[in-house]
């Protein structure tokens, strides 16, 4: 017999018998949907109760360490958006497209509760179903900030990263979960680092062959944060660099700021991108 720990199925037994009707629900509809039915007030409620339940070696399938980097607690618990070709950093806006369904069902459950979800890169892109060791074990946490289903299917999500977080454990249910720990940023704050972001903005400038001129004329078609934040200014160059996913992935990866310029620095000393980026 079914208790409220069988929610999740029993809401997919839901949307599988209205399908056979013709009428359609949403993960995130279905389990708000059968919480209210079991007298809880949403799926927020239930799905705190359910966790509480469960003892932890009941649901955690796969362990990893953390990479080598400062670690906060580890504890929280977010569904997981692998991506195969695209490296999120944070506090950056990114649309994102997902049409595998266990990545569907991890946004849905992510929206069906705080809007926080895991993104993090795939090291073997043609994995369709992806696992731990398909996975870096860095990436960013999300907020869902926008989404819509496109005709086709495909949901299109927007989401703005928070923060570096390694996984901690990976767990292989209907969609992915893991188990995380923010990871701790270095030397922000340094002088040495203010003194890198300079250089990083002013090699971006001449990497990406803008138009100085047309700077002057129009300074609101250049928009890069200013020297006075380093960590921030690093993660908005990466991603407009034409370099290699393993190679934005080390920077995302690098904790210590000063290092990370450095990164940057000597990436763009390296050659110039593939396309002009001349506003």
């Amino acid at each position: 017999m079914r208790d409220f720990r069988d929610a999740k199925a029993m809401a997919q037994t839901l949307r599988d018998a209205l399908k056979a009707k013709s009428l359609s629900l949403t993960h995130s509809e279905s389990l708000e949907l059968i919480a209210k039915t079991l007298g809880f007030h949403d799926w927020n409620e239930l799905a705190a109760r359910i966790r509480a339940s469960q003892p932890t070696e009941s649901w955690t399938e796969t362990f990893v360490s953390a990479a080598n980097v400062p670690l906060t607690s580890a504890g929280a618990v977010h569904p997981v958006i692998p991506l195969r070709d695209l490296v999120l950093f944070p506090r950056l806006v990114r649309p994102i497209f997902v049409g595998r369904l266990k990545t569907i069902l991890a946004v849905e459950s992510a929206i069906a509760t705080d809007s926080r979800l895991l993104v993090v890169t795939q090291q073997r892109a043609a994995e369709d179903a992806p696992t731990l060791d398909a996975l870096y074990q860095v990436g960013v946490t999300a907020n869902v900030i926008n989404h819509h289903t496109l005709p086709d299917g495909t949901l299109k999500i927007f989401v703005e990263g928070l923060q570096r977080t390694a996984i901690v454990r990976l767990i292989d249910k209907e969609y992915l979960e893991a188990e995380v720990a923010p990871i701790k940023e270095s030397r922000g704050r340094s002088a040495e680092a203010v003194v890198l972001s300079r250089a990083v903005l002013d090699a971006y400038l001449i990497y990406a062959n803008v138009d100085f001129s047309s700077l002057t004329r129009r300074p609101g078609l250049f928009r890069l944060p200013s020297i006075g934040d380093p960590g921030l200014l690093a993660d908005s160059v990466a991603p407009l660099l034409s370099i290699e996913i393993e190679k934005k992935q080390q920077i995302l990866e690098t904790s210590d700021v000063v290092v990370r310029l450095e990164m940057i620095l000597d990436l763009m000393k390296a050659g110039p991108p593939r396309k002009n980026m001349t506003p």
